[in-house]
């Protein structure tokens, strides 16, 4: 019934204790009934044994018995004799001797007797043999042997002697142990299932501790749970609890750095929106009322861009903890989509935004965190570019690798400042108030969950025969092939192949 209840309801799930349990007595309920089978069999083999030993001397004894004259057997088997041979308190005991045609010699001539060639049939004379017959509505275990003339051996002058007896005592014998063992078993099962549930109990008692450990902790402790005193079976499920929490720590320590971060950054363009605001309400020139909208419209737009990179830095950190599926997609034809909507913003700061094609580039990636990747970018590059510089975007292949590359004329970068300006808020020294320092950090947490490495470096480039300082942008990914590379990004590209 249980299981039926189960397989009705798939979603219902029994205690851990009702299943060991359960697969512990089913192979003893299924055991027992066979038990006793090889009980009863073995049984009524022992208990046949002194009964066959007995019939074994009733034929030798009337084989001692019997004389041949002429050829011909004669039994000298006293009536007492006779009477002492059937002298039974439970069963009946019959006797018949057979000549070499079947013709009775002695005995009953009711009693079923083998043909005399089955008996002599691979048998030697003088061998006892057994068989089970029936007699009179009654179970009969029968002994026989053929018996020869000495130094004559011609089936003409043997004879058959057959002696049976009715099974009441050994049906009684075999009762009797099958009784002796099988009802101590009655006590012992029982008594086995109670010291099976005790243990069980004890067993499970680690698992009701780590419970109530688990229940003691408070609910902001996500701290590992200490494997001192769990147990060996217990400890990969500790583990894999461990490395969970683990992820929900790494969770929560994303959300409040995401909080404190942007506490700490809409801070600033507030207060200065609302100083904005204070300095437009004193005003009553209609210039200097416009003066003033004209700043708080732009401390908006900050604030607006600001959020926006908030969010995106906090997507980009939830997509890397949730580990999201990638699919193929072309790089290059990102990339060519991408620069397109930024031609017209480039036209506007006179900005020479070029895009250099390098045919289909498979990777596994995310379109929209890669959108967002690539828009940071390209807003880097020409937020620093001045009027009149060039910014080049382009995919290289190289090897099993794919480089996006977003390259422009802008005023460069140090040694020093390059491997710093990943950091959140980071900020070069000689930069303009305009940027929120997350674009970097953005781009670096969406290579990261793309398996890529990302890198800002120093690179003069030849414009109108001169050389003038720039930077160039470089994210390399591992290529999408039908196998995944079995190499891992080398260290030069990792440096950006400085």
């Amino acid at each position: 019934m249980r299981n039926l209840r189960k397989k009705q309801n798939p979603d219902v799930q029994r205690s851990l204790f009702g299943e060991i349990l359960d697969w512990m007595l089913a192979p003893l309920l299924f055991v027992w009934p066979i038990s006793i089978a090889f009980t009863h069999y073995f049984a009524n083999s022992v208990a046949s044994f002194p009964y066959d030993q007995s019939l074994r001397e009733h034929v030798a004894a009337i084989s001692r018995q019997i004389d041949f004259d002429g050829g011909r057997p004669h039994l000298a088997l006293p009536g007492m004799a006779q009477v002492f041979l059937r002298s039974d308190e439970i069963d009946n005991v019959y006797f018949h001797l057979l000549d070499a045609d079947g013709a009775l010699i002695a005995g009953d001539p009711e009693l079923p007797a083998v043909p005399l060639a089955d008996a002599t049939a691979n048998k030697e004379s003088g061998e006892i043999h057994f068989r089970d017959d029936e007699y009179r509505g009654q179970a009969l275990r029968v002994a026989y042997m053929v018996l020869s003339a000495a130094g004559d051996e011609s089936p003409a002058r043997r004879v058959l002697i057959e002696v049976g007896e009715t099974t009441e005592k050994r049906s009684q014998l075999a009762n009797k142990i099958i009784a002796s063992v099988i009802l101590p078993q009655f006590v012992i099962i029982p008594l086995a299932v109670v010291l099976v549930w005790f243990g069980l109990s004890q067993g499970l008692r680690p698992l009701t501790r780590l419970r109530n450990r688990i229940e003691a902790r408070r609910e902001a402790d996500l701290s590992p749970i200490s494997l001192g005193r769990v147990p060996e079976e217990l400890r990969p499920l500790t583990e894999a609890f461990n490395s969970m929490l683990a992820r929900m720590q790494n969770n929560v320590d994303a959300q409040r750095r995401f909080i404190a971060n942007a506490a700490h950054q809409m801070r600033t363009p507030l207060t200065g929106l609302k100083t904005q605001a204070q300095l437009a309400m004193r005003e009553s020139d209609p210039a200097e009322l416009r003066h003033a909208l004209r700043q708080i419209l732009t401390g908006v737009d900050r604030a607006s861009h600001l959020v926006d990179q908030l969010l995106a830095l906090a997507r980009a950190e939830a997509s890397g903890h949730s580990q999201q599926t990638l699919v193929p997609l072309d790089l290059d034809q990102l990339l060519r989509e991408i620069v397109e909507t930024w031609v017209v913003q480039a036209l506007e700061k006179r900005i020479d935004l070029g895009y250099e094609p390098a045919g289909t580039l498979p990777i596994l990636g995310n379109a929209f965190l890669l959108r967002e990747m690539i828009n940071n970018l390209l807003d880097n590059a020409l937020r620093y570019t001045p009027a009149g510089g060039r910014v080049t975007a382009r995919v290289v292949a190289q090897g099993d690798f794919a480089m996006l590359e977003i390259e422009d004329s802008g005023s460069g970068i140090s040694d020093d400042d390059s491997h710093k300006v990943f950091d959140r808020f980071y900020r070069a020294d000689g930069t303009d108030g305009e940027g929120s320092g997350l674009g970097l950090a953005i781009v670096r947490e969406i290579a990261e969950v793309h398996q890529a490495a990302a890198s800002l470096r120093p690179n003069a480039i030849k414009a109108a025969g001169e050389e003038q300082p720039g930077c160039i942008a470089r994210i390399v990914f591992p290529v999408y092939p039908p196998h995944p590379p079995s190499r891992p990004i080398p260290e030069t590209v990792r440096a950006g192949f400085a």
